[in-house]
């Protein structure tokens, strides 16, 4: 198909001209962008990075079992759970007083609305609302700090292990103390009830600030510094104001009007992952503790922050190319797939060339800011620190065997018995 410069080009006609791999991840790069698509192309993307690389590696049907449980579980949550319970439950229950304007207001983050000045009679309804949601909402990261335990009763049940030496294949025997998972069982329902009583009382506390947050100074207050605790610290500060917000305010963005994840709710269930995991393991044993602390604190540093950090250095660096300037505007913005017809065609009128030719130039460049860091998540963040992880886990493993080994033979040495 010939496109010229006076033809009006279409993201579907243009893309038909490309090869029929190239079309592959045009498709890949549309759901990638697509808001009706954002939670299942997300959810499986992540599983694509976080459970896909650690299959190679897995070292007994049990490993694999409770990798999946927990991985399957945490992105389900992490990407159905603020459209399930924030906007299709708790939003209709906590709003449903609110008049049409104000319930349109609610999904308007909190340090918007303080910026925006809105009068003072509606803040004093949206923020104790908006307060209340969020807080009912953080029956996300309880759920993904119960996941852990749950995932070792869940072994229990299915394998009858309780060892991590033995789930993880360390321990060749397989031999399970009735004592200790007795006190893995024990544990594990006592940290799920602990989660079950903190939800409970979210609900108390969300239930006082929909009926009473209207009338009480303290409360509005304590809604405020709660959806957005930077403008509190950082009054004179609005950079870093709006940073910390980023990262440790629980209130929702904004979707399109709807209520959507913001980063400080993947703060939350990242800080509460990291008690779950580092709890639980310890009740299984020192090795699989050793593993998490190994691995935890690298793959939650770079889903918080990681990611973005590393593509916006990725697309740093590719601006400073003369080919990429085009498409990688100064503030490293990079235009949809749909856009880029528009923008072939303007470029092939600067340079007297086709708006086939140039969209190809594009795509290309589109192609490289889109997948090269989905690649390196998969190939860093997945595989490198799966591999790594585990093989530091038996290396720990023989190491800790054969230095007891040394110090039983040195006391026998020393007790004066022979040793072959």
């Amino acid at each position: 198909m010939k496109i010229t410069t006076g033809s009006i080009p279409t993201s579907k006609n243009l893309i038909e001209t490309l090869s029929k791999k190239a079309q592959y991840v045009a498709k890949f790069i549309t759901m990638h962008e697509s808001d009706a698509e954002l939670a299942n192309i997300r959810c499986a993307q992540d599983i694509a990075v976080n459970w896909g690389p650690k299959v190679p590696f897995v070292r007994s049907s049990a490993d694999f079992g409770d990798m999946s449980v927990q991985e399957f579980g945490e992105n389900i949550a992490v990407y159905f759970g603020p459209k399930i319970l924030g906007e299709k439950l708790f939003r209709k229950l906590y709003a449903k007083k609110l008049d049409a304007n104000l319930k349109k207001m609610i999904s308007t983050p909190a340090e918007q609305l303080l910026q925006d000045k809105v009068k003072s009679e509606d803040m004093k309804q949206l923020m104790p609302t908006k307060a209340a949601i969020a807080i009912s909402t953080l029956a996300i990261p309880l759920f993904i700090y119960a996941l852990s335990y749950i995932k070792n009763l869940l072994t229990m049940k299915v394998f009858k292990q309780a060892d991590f030496n033995n789930i993880a294949n360390l321990n060749k025997d397989k031999k399970e103390s009735t004592e200790h998972q007795s006190k893995v069982r024990e544990s594990a329902q006592k940290h799920i009830k602990l989660a079950g009583g903190l939800f409970a009382g979210c609900l108390a506390l969300s239930a006082l600030l929909v009926t009473k947050g209207k009338n009480s100074k303290a409360l509005n207050a304590f809604s405020e510094a709660l959806l957005a605790p930077g403008n509190k610290i950082f009054k004179n500060n609005v950079k870093k104001a709006a940073t910390f917000n980023k990262y440790f305010s629980i209130d929702f963005r904004d979707n399109k009007g709807q209520l959507g994840l913001s980063r400080g709710q993947l703060t939350a269930c990242v800080v509460a992952g990291f008690f779950g995991y580092t709890g639980s393991a310890k009740d299984r044993g020192k090795q699989n503790l050793l593993e998490v602390l190994y691995r935890y604190p690298l793959v939650g540093f770079y889903v918080i922050t990681g990611s973005e950090m590393f593509e916006k250095g990725f697309k740093a660096i590719l601006h400073k190319k003369a080919s990429f300037k085009d498409i990688i505007a100064k503030d490293l913005t990079v235009p949809k797939l749909s856009e880029l017809p528009d923008l072939a065609q303007k470029i092939a009128l600067r340079n007297a060339t086709s708006v086939e030719t140039e969209y190809k130039n594009l795509f290309k460049q589109k192609s490289t800011i889109v997948l090269a860091p989905f690649l390196f998540s998969i190939g860093f963040m997945g595989l490198f620190v799966a591999g790594m992880s585990r093989f530091f886990t038996q290396y720990r493993y023989d190491k800790e065997i054969q230095n007891k080994q040394q110090n039983y033979y040195q006391k026998a040495q020393l007790k004066g018995f022979k040793m072959d």
